[in-house]
């Protein structure tokens, strides 16, 4: 059986789905965590709040999803189909697609959680601003959202699908 460095296609594929969900879901954690934290004083000092900051808390779990989404299309187009792994260069191209989720989507995280506490924060003081407040850790999710697309349509090239 042909090997890159050692692994076989349908390991590098593995390796690169379970990459992609493990930066995902690492980065929503912390980020969650992080915004939860400020948002719980807010609520604290007032439980009406609880729905203007909830949206805060919840965003940055996207990044989660992402690397779902992204470790479930190896699974679908590659797995699923191990012919094409069969050489195992399409299995390390697999591995190099899922990198932009799994990396982008850990430090989008992180950092969407960051922006997401100043925002908690401002709802606290200003509870009108919400919707403003939003829109500053949204701006990070961009980059997220532009991770996947990117994941995706190498997957796409790859699988022969594009």
């Amino acid at each position: 059986m042909e090997t890159v460095f050692g692994l076989a296609g349908s390991h590098w594929a593995l390796f690169g789905a379970g990459l992609a969900f493990i930066g995902g879901a690492i980065g929503s954690s912390m980020a969650i965590a992080y915004v939860a934290n400020v948002a719980a004083g807010v609520i604290a000092e007032d439980s009406e709040k609880f729905g203007r900051v909830l949206p805060l808390v919840a965003m940055p779990g996207t990044q989660g999803i992402y690397g779902f989404i992204t470790a479930f299309m190896v699974w679908i187009f590659f797995i699923q189909e191990p012919k094409l792994l069969d050489n195992p260069q399409v299995g390390f191209q697999v591995f190099f697609a899922c990198l932009p989720v799994a990396f982008g989507c850990l430090f989008s995280g992180i950092y969407q959680g960051v922006a997401g506490t100043g925002a908690a924060a401002l709802v606290g003081k200003q509870p009108e601003s919400s919707g403003r407040a939003l829109i500053l850790p949204a701006l990070v999710e961009t980059y997220a959202v532009l991770a996947l697309i990117v994941s995706v349509l190498l997957l796409l090239t790859i699988s022969g699908r594009l």
